[in-house]
């Protein structure tokens, strides 16, 4: 299976769970840049449209334009009234000049990009200096993981063939490629040239019931919830300083 047609797929889960959208529009109210005028968002991987307009709902202060390549979550999302663009997110250009949106959002892709470091450049080079770029993402070292890969067990998320998952819970192949730490994720932002990097957990839907209350309780440490969330910033060029002679 192509991996475009996981994301194409009418199963596919495109909508967040309420908890990851809170936990989102949280990171992103500490994080946002001063603003006197409405910001215009981004959301790379936007699938249906749903994510993207509950977190502009919920700050009130963005307009947004949603990206994704599977035609069929886009004509979801333009049925419901959110501008879009059908575009290649995994080693292309994005098709915006450079400084044009506030705020970038990359929820739950770029675990499944071959090429990370261009899309996470593309980002960081249509943001507006002083402008904020979401990430998230699962957790490689999440507290059930630890323990799977103690006992000689795939861990969740990750997956060894686009057909069917094998040596570990589960049975959805979702196409992940990448697999990101806490410290992973923040090495890379860094790299990229982001700054003051703020990071939160979330739990994970797919926890065996009887476990939910114990994920819930280990999101609140980033580096061993289920999923990471990371708010990082572009930095404003330096002010050059005028020394009278």
């Amino acid at each position: 299976m192509h991996l475009r047609d996981i994301f194409d797929r009418q199963e596919f889960p495109w909508t967040a769970r309420p908890e990851h959208v809170r936990a989102r529009v949280d990171l992103l109210r500490r994080s946002l840049p001063e603003h006197d005028r409405p910001l215009r968002l981004l959301d790379l991987g936007c699938g249906a449209g749903e994510n993207t307009l509950l977190v502009t709902e919920a700050l009130g202060c963005c307009r947004a334009v949603g990206v994704d390549w599977a035609p069929r979550p886009l004509a979801v999302a333009h049925t419901q009234g959110l501008p879009v663009v059908q575009a290649v997110l995994d080693g292309a250009d994005l098709p915006f000049p450079e400084a044009s949106f506030d705020v970038v959002v990359l929820s739950e892709v770029i675990e499944h990009l071959v090429d990370p470091d261009h899309t996470v450049d593309e980002a960081r080079r249509v943001l507006r200096p002083g402008g904020t770029f979401l990430v998230t993402t699962p957790n490689l070292a999440a507290w059930f993981n630890r323990l799977l890969l103690a006992a000689g067990v795939q861990p969740v998320f990750s997956e060894v063939s686009s057909r069917k998952v094998y040596g570990r819970p589960g049975t959805e192949v979702v196409g992940h490629l990448r697999l990101f730490t806490r410290r992973a994720l923040v090495e890379l932002l860094h790299d990229a040239g982001f700054v003051d990097v703020r990071l939160a957990g979330v739990s994970f839907h797919g926890v065996p019931a009887p476990l939910r209350p114990l994920d819930r309780v280990m999101a609140r440490w980033p580096e061993v919830a289920a999923t990471l969330l990371a708010a990082a910033v572009k930095p404003r060029p330096a002010r050059l300083r005028v020394v009278s002679p």
